[in-house]
């Protein structure tokens, strides 16, 4: 069901932040930084899969995310909803049953029998489709997706995430120069400002979150792993 009253946008990045600290999907840790999947240190990670077996968060973050896209889109903009594989499948599938839409994944790669599909679910030519993930940190990794819903006939200029970085200021020029405006929630800034609220970690680890999110690159290359 659509949500028909919702807070304004500030208010929703507080409380989706707010959410995402209660159900620890947040980690800090300055002292032992986290490794990325492009071999960088991070201070930051995060977790959204986690969100899954929340309900009360879960629906709310839904609710937040279906009213985001219809405020910033429009509110007969889409015709199906296409999931990311693998993070964005559960939150497609929400998004899709609130605003009464068909439903659909898309694979990172073909399969490697059969038919070799990208594409889970009926997507058809013409189709206005929404692709919804779980977060999106530079952007690069959507645009495989976006591909994959295109070659179909179909059209894709919106992806919904509950989480964007907002710390790499190449990412929206990325996806806007694809044709994809970005929709989304809460960032590592809004987070961080709530963990202070909170007093969620202790003032010498939130400094050090803070440097980062102010120059990643920078603290990237100044704490790289020998």
């Amino acid at each position: 069901m659509i949500p028909t009253t919702f807070p304004d946008r500030t208010e929703i990045a507080r409380l989706a932040a707010r959410m995402l600290l209660e159900t620890r999907a947040v980690h800090f840790n300055a002292a032992t930084p986290y490794i990325l999947a492009s071999g960088l240190p991070s201070p930051v990670y995060i977790d959204c899969r986690r969100l899954i077996s929340f309900p009360r968060v879960r629906a709310t973050l839904m609710d937040f995310l279906t009213v985001t896209v219809m405020r910033d889109a429009g509110f007969e903009a889409f015709d199906n909803i296409a999931g990311g594989e693998t993070a964005g499948i559960p939150f497609a599938a929400l998004v899709a049953e609130r605003m009464g839409l068909p439903m659909t994944y898309v694979r990172k790669k073909p399969k490697g029998y059969g038919k070799g599909a990208r594409i889970e679910g009926q997507m058809n030519e013409g189709q206005r489709v929404l692709l919804v993930e779980d977060l999106t940190t530079d952007g690069g990794s959507k645009l495989s997706f976006v591909d994959a819903i295109r070659e179909t006939g179909a059209t894709c200029a919106d992806t919904a995430v509950i989480f964007y970085y907002g710390i790499f200021p190449e990412t929206e020029q990325t996806l806007g120069d694809h044709g994809v405006a970005l929709h989304y929630l809460t960032t590592w800034h809004d987070v961080l400002a709530e963990a202070r609220r909170q007093a969620s970690f202790d003032a010498d680890t939130l400094a050090e979150v803070e440097a980062f999110l102010a120059d990643p690159r920078g603290w990237q290359a100044a704490h790289a792993p020998n």
